[in-house]
């Protein structure tokens, strides 16, 4: 299987998505950053109103902007008991924790792309989610409540960190990563902890088999506020830093000896982004299980539209992220009402299709990838 490993740079010709290999117009690809980050704004803010607006209880458009502005203090007025209860206490936090989630899965995406420098690395797919699901899930068999409403994050931060850097050493060989080797590797981490949360299970009782089957269909159902403050500094901490290594990921896309020859430190680098990349899959872990896929599928389809540059795609993978899994909330909870789906089954079933595209798509370039 002959794959990519190395990205262009803006400056430099970019791979189009017609399976050419150069763009013949790579300066209109990135003049499309600024319209599409509007773009995206723009739909994320609707989205999110509508969801909000949108379920067994229907609450009007007009009705969710007018509850909004009293709450800030800028006119408006307040819905009746129920239509507020509904609105403040089960839409509003699932809609504020599905932004959250998709922004870090998204970012994460980007982070993993570029720090491996191919296409493929996703933290689902390489076994990320997985490993800090596995955390999750045996804080829970065990019973662990050292850190009181923390330990969860935690336990799912600290093996997802142990993941990550298991699949970073053993996919590397001679100083390179293999998307064969990161694919494969992350297969059987991913196989390794579907049979630690089946023991898990063997073990758990009845409550806590309840809990462990939320991680592995990955759910919004039970969000709160108080997840959504549980899940708060981590996700903000590592959409902060992410942007400030956009310039550095560019540098790093032309190779390794390129990059040191320009100043970046490599090694430090993939260290740093690596614990990001963690910190965010933990954090969207913790709350919602896994989700599979999100990180994979919104980089791509932002770098065809606009080009490999970090600088855009970082935070413009971050807001596609949330926009894809506040439509796929939505879409999970209203689809076949009364019951629910899964997020984490509903992401699966749209994501897999296109992964099977993008292994065929890079199977067939030789040079560069978009």
């Amino acid at each position: 299987m002959s794959v990519p490993t190395k990205a262009t740079t803006t400056a430099d010709t970019a791979t189009a998505d017609t399976g050419t290999k150069t763009d013949p117009s790579p300066r209109h690809r990135r003049g499309a950053a600024l319209p599409l980050t509007a773009a995206l704004v723009a739909a994320l803010v609707l989205l999110c109103l509508l969801s909000a607006g949108i379920g067994a209880y229907d609450i009007p458009l007009g009705d969710v902007l007018s509850s909004l502005q009293h709450r800030v203090g800028l006119g408006g007025a307040a819905l009746d008991r129920v239509g507020e209860s509904v609105l403040w206490n089960v839409r509003l936090p699932r809609v504020v924790l599905a932004l959250l989630v998709g922004a870090s899965l998204g970012c994460a995406g980007a982070l993993m792309q570029g720090v491996f420098g191919n296409p493929l690395a996703e933290p689902g797919v390489i076994g990320i989610s997985s490993g800090a699901a596995v955390g999750a899930v045996a804080s829970i068999a065990l019973g662990l409540s050292f850190l009181g409403n923390w330990t969860v994050t935690v336990c799912a931060f600290v093996a997802g960190l142990a993941t990550v850097l298991l699949v970073y050493v053993m996919s590397r060989s001679g100083g390179r990563t293999e998307v064969v080797t990161l694919i494969l590797t992350g297969i059987a981490v991913n196989a390794f902890a579907g049979a630690l949360i089946g023991l898990c299970i063997f073990f758990a009782d009845n409550a806590q088999i309840s809990q462990i089957t939320f991680w592995q269909l990955g759910s919004l159902a039970q969000a709160t506020w108080p997840k959504v403050l549980a899940v708060l500094p981590c996700a903000l901490l590592g959409l902060a830093v992410a942007p400030f290594y956009a310039r550095k990921l560019d540098l790093l896309a032309l190779g390794e000896r390129p990059a040191r020859h320009l100043g970046v430190d490599v090694e430090r680098l993939r260290l740093v982004l690596v614990l990001v990349v963690a910190l965010l899959t933990a954090a969207a872990v913790a709350v919602a299980g896994i989700i599979t896929f999100v990180g994979l599928l919104v980089p791509h389809l932002l770098r065809m539209a606009a080009g490999p540059g970090h600088r855009f795609l970082v935070p413009g993978s971050a807001l596609g992220g949330a926009l894809v899994l506040v439509a796929a909330d939505l879409a999970a909870r209203t689809v076949a009402a009364p019951a629910e789906l899964p997020l984490g089954v509903l992401t699966a079933l749209f994501g897999s299709p296109f992964f099977f595209w993008l292994l065929r798509r890079t199977r067939r370039r030789q040079g560069g990838w978009a």
